[in-house]
């Protein structure tokens, strides 16, 4: 997913130009990290107080000019018109975040009204359009039937949470002026490993494998993500 990401950011902006960015629902920060290591002024929303604290303490650990490059903020990503004026970022990322939200449009809505125009948000969802597909792979029978018929499912915490349709996510960029610009999948083969594996001794391979698939038809459509672009109008 970073390396889609750092596509769409190159595809939009001029080289070396150091992007206001926000993440929303960053958790520990691993992306948010990521583009202030790589010059960019990043801001991290998260309401977990436990996330956060990792997060703070990871930038702790970072050199003077990356700390200065990021702070973060606790707080709900529904509330972001309270901590931001309208216009004020690049780049959103939402990133496995929406399928916590019951309603996620009203969430969608402010986080577009972030953006400038030309602005990126980036999505990473459920694919609601595969939930049958890892009970299946596991011989889970019943839960795969079951899978196609809805958007709700318990995800590997136990959780009962809810997945999007591109179909359906397509419509709302559309509706909230971040129309779709690109799609991909993420997890196309590797998400029925077991949490904790160890990684393969050729991890640059099944990256490539993974990378290709997440862009080509049929195999990006059947993925356990969706990562989603939509661009501000």
């Amino acid at each position: 997913m970073a390396r889609q990401l750092d596509e769409q950011i190159v595809g939009r902006f001029p080289v070396g130009k150091r992007l206001r960015v926000l993440d929303v629902g960053m958790g520990q920060g691993t992306q948010a990290l990521r583009l202030a290591r790589a010059g960019h002024q990043v801001t991290g929303l998260e309401q977990d107080a436990t996330m956060v604290a990792v997060a703070r303490e990871s930038l702790a650990g970072e050199p003077e000019g990356i700390r200065e490059r990021m702070r973060i903020i606790e707080g709900d990503g529904r509330d972001t018109g309270v901590h931001f004026l309208p216009g004020s970022f690049d780049v959103v990322l939402c990133h496995g975040v929406l399928m916590y939200v019951e309603e996620p449009d009203p969430l969608l809505a402010g986080l577009a009204r972030m953006l400038a125009p030309g602005g990126l948000l980036s999505l990473l969802v459920r694919n609601g359009d595969a939930l049958a597909i890892r009970p299946g792979l596991s011989g889970d029978w019943s839960a795969a039937l079951a899978a196609f018929d809805t958007a709700a499912y318990r995800n590997r915490l136990g959780l009962d949470v809810r997945a999007d349709r591109l179909k359906d996510l397509t419509a709302t960029l559309a509706g909230i002026g971040a129309p779709l610009h690109a799609w991909y999948g993420v997890r196309v083969f590797t998400d029925t490993a077991a949490d904790g594996a160890e990684a393969p001794d050729d991890v640059e391979t099944l990256l490539a494998v993974e990378e290709k698939a997440g862009r080509t038809d049929p195999y990006r459509g059947v993925a356990a993500l969706l990562h989603l672009c939509g661009v501000r109008g």
